[in-house]
């Protein structure tokens, strides 16, 4: 067996995943669900969500509907109760340089674009579609391999752009002394945020009441700082409707 929520595991938040997830654990032994008693946090993200015995995992919704959703079943969405966004969506936020001169999109045409992967709907997929009416994508690219590698990288002048989901933007606020150095240029269209999933065969409507009843049972330091707000049913359809940019994956 094995679960993990690492999409938005920090240090500062590892205590109160610990919480959410003896809580998450509880309800699942009280409907008669096994799980392991620690998370998997440092795994591989793709050996977890394809695991066999995967209890509970977050996923990015560009690989749920480009790897994983034939082969895993969908639980449920948190709501982290972002602006803009309906329950359960999320956007990303296009960070430059607060010292940067440029006040509008156009002008970074030929920016340096940092982002974390080629399969990540809130760095990749988010900005590319929302660039695509203005007739361009950046030439000039970097890979960074995450959302904070990204950020610190326009921060220290070695890109002039990234695009981070709402949450891990949120939380570089409130824990990265460089976020003060960023500011938001613009923000994408919202889509359907990272989903829980489980393996195929296990029993959805179990794990998500056991979720959510783990949501309703954070204290409210936990809950604030984890940002969650409630889970929220969003049909796979859904996932599967955004489009993966061209030659992406």
């Amino acid at each position: 067996m094995i679960a993990s929520l690492m999409m938005y595991a920090r240090p500062q938040l590892d205590e109160a995943h610990l919480r959410y997830w003896n809580l998450i654990r509880d309800n699942l032994n009280r409907a008669g669900i096994e799980s392991p008693e620690h998370l998997s946090q440092d795994a591989e993200e793709f050996s977890v969500w394809q695991h066999p015995e995967l209890v509970l995992s977050q996923t990015c919704g560009m690989p749920y509907r480009t790897w994983l959703h034939d082969k895993v079943a969908l639980v449920g969405t948190p709501d982290y109760g972002l602006d803009g966004c309906p329950p359960g969506y999320y956007r990303s936020a296009l960070v430059v340089r607060a010292d940067d001169p440029r006040t509008n999109l156009m002008a970074f045409r030929e920016a340096v674009f940092a982002y974390n992967q080629t399969f990540s709907q809130s760095g990749y997929a988010a900005p590319y579609w929302h660039l695509e009416p203005h007739g361009f994508w950046f030439k000039h690219r970097v890979q960074t391999e995450g959302h904070l590698k990204s950020a610190q990288s326009v921060a220290e002048g070695h890109a002039d752009i990234a695009a981070l989901d709402a949450v891990s933007w949120r939380l570089m606020a409130e824990y990265e002394e460089f976020a003060a150095s960023l500011r938001v240029l613009e923000w994408t269209d919202p889509t359907p945020s990272l989903p829980l999933i489980t393996a195929e065969g296990n029993d959805q409507q179990a794990i998500f009441t056991a979720v959510e009843r783990a949501i309703a049972q954070l204290d409210d330091a936990d809950r604030t700082a984890l940002g969650i707000k409630g889970l929220v049913r969003i049909p796979a359809e859904r996932y599967l409707d955004v489009q993966n940019p061209p030659g992406s994956v």
